[in-house]
């Protein structure tokens, strides 16, 4: 960000259209305040995202926080894996979709859950795909996903696989709203922002809240969705109100995955400017979720060299391309980690 302008860009959208990339971007009147040291800092730092720059906050030493790091596992596609007793509920995160259509039927739709719902269906997994509203509040993400559940199970237990924000809205829904109708076995989070985002914060430090209302005013206009979900995302807010009010079912089981990436995201990357923030107070991180966030329940381990699209298959072609020219497949396959989860779910028996 240039000093002197606020130039706000929405938060990236696992999609490969324009639309989707930036559902809305506008420049707003000249702010009176400079740019933040922090955003200063980052594009002057090194290409090396290695070392640990930690929030004070954070209770666990570096080693101990990244638990087990997980650099090759997903590779490659194993001959055989586990199918669970219970069907698998996919939950998307923020701005997210199951199935998206630009053009009828005259394009092929697109999918959030890029060919992973249908690697698992090839599996004998039964599975669900829920859509909630892009940006609403978890209060009302949740309500939705409840419903979707509902309608699809149709009273059989289910495991629920969330990434990102959909983890929040999963969680909500368990200990909150506790659907009738709604049997959830377990809960497995991956890059779900549990402990809330330096980034999210650094957003709406840039805006400041006497421009929050006009901006939410043009996002409402352009795009249509609601705009409760963007302050639920600061630490502040998960910290201090969500996580309190939202305790763990002693009847599901909790999973977590987290992420991240090594060095500086290229310069046309979606997470240039987020990875640095995030990585300068909370250190490692996917783009726009870090390790220790990505924390709940029990930890199964960071993807190392994965950002948050790579999650669900969003991968940069080229790069990936490039890394294999240059003698460095591709360390993670995320139909592998998807089908990978559903067999840990079956060896537990769920």
């Amino acid at each position: 960000m240039e000093t002197g302008w606020a130039v706000i860009v929405a938060v990236a959208v696992p999609a490969r259209t324009s639309l989707l990339r930036c559902a809305a971007r506008t420049i707003l009147p000249p702010k009176t305040t400079t740019t933040t040291l922090t955003a200063r800092r980052y594009f002057g730092a090194s290409s090396s995202c290695r070392r640990q720059s930690l929030d004070p906050r954070n209770k666990f030493a570096p080693k101990e926080y990244l638990g087990k790091e997980i650099v090759d596992d997903y590779a490659i596609l194993r001959d055989h894996y586990e199918t669970p007793q219970n069907p698998i509920v996919l939950a998307h995160g923020l701005l997210g979709f199951a199935e998206l259509k630009l053009a009828g039927s005259f394009l092929p739709s697109i999918h959030y859950w890029h060919g992973i719902k249908d690697a698992l269906s090839r599996r004998k997994c039964e599975v669900i795909t829920t859509t909630v509203p892009p940006s609403s509040s978890v209060e009302q993400r949740a309500a939705e996903l409840a419903r979707g559940i509902e309608a699809q199970a149709q009273g059989k237990s289910v495991n629920i696989i969330a990434h990102s924000m959909g983890g929040l809205d999963a969680r909500y829904m368990i200990s909150q709203l506790k659907p009738a109708g709604v049997r959830v076995k377990s809960l497995v989070t991956v890059a779900t922002p549990h402990h809330g985002s330096t980034f999210a914060d650094y957003l709406m430090d840039e805006i400041g809240p006497e421009r929050l209302p006009s901006l939410y005013n043009v996002w409402e206009r352009i795009t249509g969705f609601e705009t409760g979900a963007f302050n639920q995302l600061t630490k502040k807010y998960m910290i201090e109100h969500f996580n309190p009010k939202t305790p763990d079912d002693p009847e599901v089981r909790y999973f977590s995955y987290g992420a991240m990436v090594h060095d500086k995201p290229p310069l046309l990357s979606p997470f240039r400017l987020s990875h640095g923030i995030i990585h300068d107070i909370e250190g490692p991180n996917d783009g726009l979720v870090s390790v220790q966030s990505s924390q709940w329940g029990t930890y199964k381990g960071t993807l190392s060299g994965v950002n948050h699209l790579d999650l669900i298959n969003w991968s940069n072609r080229f790069r990936f391309t490039w890394q294999k020219w240059m003698g460095r497949p591709p360390t993670f396959n995320a139909i592998a980690f998807y089908l990978d989860i559903a067999d840990m779910l079956a060896k537990e028996g769920l």
